[in-house]
């Protein structure tokens, strides 16, 4: 039986605001827990271990109990695809890009995955969109020119670029799996198995690859004196569950598009964030804040050129709210206008 809530649009955007500072503080602090010594899929595995630790304690705890993460066997393929894209792969390489580039640009990149699920729309599933998703496309592509700063020689890292553009695909493959068949689970119980699969992949990758060893960066501090191992309790509680549960409280009081477009402050916070913390070498030139100005434009337009007709929710209604949550990112937040995206990690 569906349960009625009092919409209060104030307090949805409070929400929003402060999940998306949260997530703008998370990028800073994973960049100083990656400085510290730990590589970008040690620093997956522990916050995807650590996430669905707490996540499942919650599933648990909040009503209905632990009849929500009842598993039948035929989900399990697609929850194990859709952990892999949106919660593994996308983390990592959005550490990766990180290590090498400044946040906010970082954070550019992978907004670009609603424009590219906008026009797997268009081209594959032959949605019908308005004019404007063009203007979108050629503002975003035109955009990530003035950020790279193609005309000096492409300026910025590559394998950072390359990284930042492979997460904005696989959070986009994230977005289009949970849309096509993740269609009977509330948010809760879908992104508590998706952080499972996350973690189950990256433990058995770093076994594979790495061993037991080199954890010791967690016992140490950073230049700044802060302990590392606390910076990680950042990544995981403050940095993915806490404003996950607010983004999911936030799309019962506004639209999933007013929730994204919103959610765009993020990249400015994180930029503003990385400068005052990490200091010059998260600057960003006058010519690259107007590129990224033009991608969360584009990015916008595209998004709001679906019409809608016939575009199913890309993460299951919850089954105790009026409003259909809009699809989730890894570390919970909405997609960037409408499917709600960005990065953060």
């Amino acid at each position: 039986m569906t349960t009625a809530f009092a919409r209060r649009p104030a307090l949805g955007l409070a929400m929003v605001v402060g999940a998306s500072a949260l997530f703008a503080i998370n990028g800073t602090v994973s960049k100083l827990v990656l400085r510290a010594g730990l590589d970008a899929p040690q620093l997956t595995v522990l916050r995807a271990v650590g996430a669905f630790t707490g996540l499942l304690v919650l599933s648990v705890v909040l009503r209905p109990g632990a009849r929500r993460v009842r598993l039948r066997r035929r989900e399990v393929p697609l929850l194990v695809a859709y952990g892999l894209t949106g919660f593994f792969l996308v983390p990592m390489l959005y550490f990766v890009a990180i290590s090498r580039l400044p946040v906010g640009i970082a954070l550019l990149f992978e907004y670009t995955a609603p424009l590219m699920v906008a026009v797997w729309a268009w081209a594959v599933q032959r949605q019908q969109v308005r004019s404007r998703l063009w203007a979108g496309l050629a503002l975003s592509l035109l955009g990530l020119a003035c950020v790279a700063q193609v005309w000096g020689g492409l300026t910025l890292d590559p394998l950072g670029v390359a990284a930042g553009l492979g997460a904005a695909v696989m959070l986009a493959a994230y977005f289009l799996i949970g849309a096509r068949g993740v269609q009977d689970r509330d948010t809760l119980s879908l992104t508590t198995w998706a952080f499972g699969a996350s973690a189950i992949a990256g433990l058995i990758v770093r076994a594979a690859t790495a061993g037991l060893d080199g954890w010791q960066p967690l016992l140490t501090r950073t230049e700044g004196g802060m302990p590392v191992a606390l910076l990680c309790c950042y990544v995981v509680v403050l940095g993915s569950i806490v404003p996950y549960l607010m983004i999911t409280g936030a799309l019962r009081h506004l639209p999933a598009t007013s929730v994204g477009i919103v959610g765009m402050v993020e990249p400015v916070f994180a930029a503003t964030v990385a400068w005052v913390v990490l200091g010059s070498g998260e600057t960003l030139t006058p010519v690259q804040l107007a590129g990224g100005a033009l991608v969360l434009t584009g990015v916008a337009l595209a998004e709001t050129a679906r019409t809608g007709a016939g575009v199913p929710p890309a993460v299951p209604p919850a089954p105790d709210g009026p409003l259909p949550p809009g699809p989730q990112l890894p570390d919970g937040r909405p997609p960037a206008a409408g499917v709600v995206a960005g990065g953060g990690g």
